[in-house]
């Protein structure tokens, strides 16, 4: 069965997707081809995501060159669009890749282009954790993209995710691979901080329908699987699932707060002051927006469990891998 299996005849309209070759938006992509829609996939280096194109039929999607920060090539990506979806995060900054940049100016930067260019179906990707107050960079800087483009396009939908495991994820496959390697797992803050992990593809399929124009306008939704696990809990499944057993060491935050200073300076940093200050918050779907059908099961979608997904690609972790004579994924 080929990727593009499945997929509806192709519609005639045309989606704009930032941030289309990463993790969440191979998904997306395939989400939208799935339902006929042109997609072009707007990424720094379009060389480098050519693997999008097999999402869809021949001549389906189409990578072009964007770069938040340039404005005019905003312009250019979502000229022609009948809608257009921004994915475009970072975890850290390094270089010229900042919050500011990427996470403020840059979602204003698509909504301004978007509203110049006619189109009034905006659908951005924020962050369970986007707050004004936030006492950390990151989040400051999620909910000023929210601002920016809700002020620019009031129809916008804003949609929040707690943690997003699935293949490739940065959070479940990294802690796997340090597991692989060392005997002592870190438990920042002695791992209480509440997460709500959500399944890529769940995440893939709200935005596919806000494109659709089935969500509400101007509505923030937000995200979070069927379980509330502690940061503890989410790495003693993992560890279950790959077999390893591994010392989980608390650390105060005040603690976590020094050796990131010096993790920080890593090309890859395992660990930023930043997201000290972030785990000091926890990352669950709020009661308003649980109240108000803000969510996947207010949108009718049964949100899948980290029970039944992680088995699929974690278990390359094991000590035999794939090859693991016992298979059988844990209960949740």
């Amino acid at each position: 069965m080929s990727a593009a299996s499945g997929s509806k005849a192709l519609n005639g309209k045309l989606v704009t997707v930032f941030g289309g070759s990463g993790f969440l938006g191979r998904h997306v992509v395939r989400a939208l081809a799935r339902r006929g829609y042109r997609v072009r996939v707007a990424v720094r280096r379009p060389d480098l995501a050519e693997h999008v194109q097999p999402l869809g039929a021949v001549g389906q999607i189409m990578p072009v060159q964007a770069n938040l920060r340039h404005r005019w090539s905003v312009d250019r990506a979502v000229e022609g669009a009948d809608a257009v979806v921004n994915l475009v995060g970072v975890l850290y900054e390094a270089g010229a890749q900042t919050f500011d940049a990427v996470q403020s100016f840059g979602p204003r930067a698509v909504a301004e282009a978007a509203r110049a260019a006619g189109i009034d179906r905006v659908v951005h990707v924020s962050a369970i954790g986007a707050d004004p107050a936030s006492s950390s960079a990151y989040g400051r800087s999620k909910a000023a993209g929210e601002a920016g483009v809700l002020e620019t396009v009031p129809g916008a939908v804003i949609v929040r995710p707690s943690i997003v495991f699935g293949p490739e994820d940065g959070f479940f496959n990294r802690f796997a691979g340090m597991a692989r390697m060392s005997p002592v797992l870190p438990l920042v803050g002695g791992g209480e901080t509440k997460f709500q992990p959500v399944f890529v593809g769940d995440v893939a399929e709200v935005v596919a329908r806000a494109v659709d124009g089935e969500l509400t306008a101007g509505a923030v939704y937000e995200l979070g699987g069927p379980q509330v696990r502690s940061f503890r809990e989410c790495l003693e499944l993992m560890l279950k699932i790959i077999r390893r057993k591994r010392i989980l060491a608390p650390i105060p935050f005040g603690l976590a707060r020094i050796k990131a200073r010096v993790l920080q300076l890593l090309p890859n940093p395992l660990l930023t002051v930043d997201q000290v200050e972030l785990l000091k918050s926890d990352n669950v779907v709020s009661e308003a927006a649980r109240a108000e059908g803000r969510t996947l099961e207010g949108l009718g979608i049964e949100p899948r469990t980290m029970a039944a997904i992680l088995p699929t690609y974690l278990e390359r972790f094991r000590e035999h891998g794939q090859y693991d004579a016992n298979r059988a994924a844990p209960e949740s």
